[in-house]
């Protein structure tokens, strides 16, 4: 018999009130992301979904965001009160994630003779995740950098839907002139994974909407990859807290090349936010970390033996 019920998602959140009167048992729901499949829906199905969710609210004891930013959104789509949202931070497992090992030496600019800087994706291959946005920003940066040697590196899932999302990608940096530059390395397995990040100098996942969660920055900044990323959804208490990286002006390729040549130009800098990214992570964004803030959201959810668990009513 468990002592708690985590549902993963509020679309799930019809379960709750059939779980708590056959368990007696309280309830929790994981908000992770599900607004903006919500958002997607055409009407009047957008509008029925909202509803049958905010019936619901009242089976679900406590309701778990993944980030501090998280919270507002959450409440007014779910008609709650903030107080009624607990916040456990994703963690991710740090096992084989090791920081590059870089030359701080490298301080000013780029010996055309030297390694590649590597400019890297890391994510779906999908409009919603922004990879045309790095795409328009990079002929920008490349303007600046002369001929010193620069890739553009992607990697991550792409679904048959979405391939001729990345042909147009490529057409784009074809005609301005940066084509071959640019590779795309397919979706990775966890040791691919690691290798890619590897690789990498700095990373830039440019959503267009206000991303929830940002894994994918957790896994480059572990491996001790600066980001750039622009200031909106998760992003900056993820960067603020790890100290990993560069915060940029939302939907600004101009924003974003800035802040790319700054770590090219600076290779002191790029070295010290990643080191600390790579530190910061194992501080805040550790999955034991995570783990055990989940542990005392449960905790404070059960009640004492000598207490009987809120009834149902309803």
């Amino acid at each position: 018999m468990p002592d708690v019920v985590n549902l993963p998602n509020s679309l799930l959140i019809s379960l709750a009130r059939p779980l708590r009167e056959a368990l007696k048992r309280p309830v929790c729901c994981t908000l992770q992301g599900e607004d903006l499949f919500i958002e997607d829906l055409i009407e009047p199905y957008r509008g029925k979904a909202i509803d049958l969710i905010r019936r619901q609210v009242v089976d679900v004891d406590r309701f778990i965001a993944v980030s501090d930013y998280y919270v507002a959104p959450m409440a007014q789509l779910l008609n709650v009160a903030p107080t009624r949202i607990d916040v456990v931070p994703l963690g991710i497992n740090l096992d084989g994630y090791a920081p590059r090992k870089t030359e701080q030496s490298r301080a000013k600019g780029s010996d055309p003779g030297s390694d590649p800087f590597r400019v890297g994706y890391f994510a779906r291959i999908a409009p919603e995740k922004g990879l045309h946005l790095l795409a328009e920003a990079y002929p920008i940066f490349r303007k600046r950098t002369g001929n010193a040697p620069v890739r553009f590196e992607a990697a991550g899932y792409m679904s048959r839907a979405h391939e001729s999302y990345l042909a147009g990608v490529k057409n784009r940096l074809a005609k301005a002139g940066v084509g071959g530059e640019f590779a795309y390395h397919g979706a990775v397995d966890r040791a691919g994974k690691l290798a890619f990040l590897s690789t990498l100098d700095v990373m830039s996942v440019p959503t267009p909407y206000d991303e929830p969660k940002g894994v994918f920055l957790l896994e480059a900044l572990a491996s001790g990859v600066p980001v750039v990323q622009p200031r909106r959804g998760a992003f900056p208490e993820i960067v603020e807290k790890t100290g990993g990286g560069l915060l940029v002006t939302p939907d600004d390729p101009a924003a974003l090349a800035d802040g790319l040549f700054k770590l090219w130009n600076d290779r002191a800098l790029a070295h010290s936010l990643g080191e600390r990214g790579a530190k910061g992570v194992r501080l805040h964004y550790s999955i034991e970390k995570s783990t055990d803030r989940l542990i005392v959201v449960y905790e404070g959810m059960i009640t004492t033996k000598d207490t009987k668990i809120r009834s149902f009513s309803g």
